[in-house]
């Protein structure tokens, strides 16, 4: 099983996979606790992982980035043009998945946690 891009649609408690290989074909779904995100993916080889951004994402991009996977965050609204189904935990997974592929993508930038912190102090 050679992934070589991942898209996790992030939630609560239960994260939705979504990994294909380099041909562009399906070759992981998987839907994965809280508790097991950090061991599943140290391992898994590096690549290149997309997710929504919100404040949780900046969390995992930067626990991710740590295990040596490259970790890209994108507007929902980028993400959204992508989905073929209905909206679903997997079928959101997998348009994550396909939309931080695409070459002209624009991306957010990871957050530190001193940045957040910021963030966090000029909303209350």
């Amino acid at each position: 099983m050679n992934i070589t891009t991942v898209g996790i649609d992030l939630a609560k408690n239960l994260f939705q996979v979504h990994g294909v290989n380099e041909q562009g074909r399906t070759v992981l779904k998987k839907l994965l606790k809280r508790d097991q995100m950090a061991s599943f993916f140290a391992n898994l080889p590096p690549c290149l992982i997309g997710m929504e951004a919100c404040g949780s994402a900046h969390h995992w991009a930067r626990k991710l980035r740590s295990l040596g996977h490259t970790v890209r965050l994108m507007a929902p609204q980028f993400v959204k043009p992508y989905v073929k189904t209905n909206k679903n935990d997997m079928a959101d997974a997998e348009a994550i998945c396909e939309a931080v592929a695409r070459p002209n993508m624009r991306y957010v930038p990871v957050k530190s946690m001193e940045q957040q912190a910021v963030l966090a102090l000029h909303r209350v």
